[in-house]
């Protein structure tokens, strides 16, 4: 008996001991959106992933902002607690906060743009690991063009 509660104190010391501790890791991201088409109004919602829900669940996202179009190229920051995320930016035209179809069904009808300058392809949308990004500097910068 006194053997487990040796090896549980010895579990417990090397996962609280400082050596073994994650430092929290923050860094300020500034993210300007271009090639943004003013005639056609309504948001842009910039989203920001971890691996899980990328790029189609919007639910998923871990930061999520929007602003109402104003010019052709707008910026938005956010602070960023993990060490890589990727971002997905929508012309969100009607405001539903959704991607619209074109007449295919298919491909999307409202402005769309990832994280290095990832695009929807003949297979689908870009994936996790081509668009996530990492951050080594306390400020960094990402610039998204969206394509229509």
């Amino acid at each position: 008996m006194h053997k487990f509660y040796g090896i549980l104190l010895g579990v417990f010391m090397l996962f609280t001991s400082p050596t073994f501790a994650t430092e929290r890791f923050t860094t300020e991201l500034n993210i300007t959106v271009t090639n943004i088409d003013t005639s056609r109004g309504g948001n842009i919602v910039v989203m920001i992933f971890g691996e899980e829900g990328f790029p189609k669940n919007h639910a998923l996202a871990l930061l999520t902002a929007t602003k109402k179009v104003l010019s052709n190229t707008m910026v938005f920051t956010f602070l960023i607690n993990q060490p890589e995320v990727a971002i997905k930016v929508l012309h969100d035209e009607n405001g539903d906060g959704e991607v619209t179809k074109n007449w295919t069904g298919i491909y999307p009808k409202d402005g769309l743009g990832f994280s290095n300058d990832q695009k929807i392809g003949l297979t689908g949308p870009p994936n996790y690991l081509k668009s996530k990004i990492r951050f080594v500097a306390p400020k960094s910068e990402a610039t998204i063009s969206i394509i229509y």
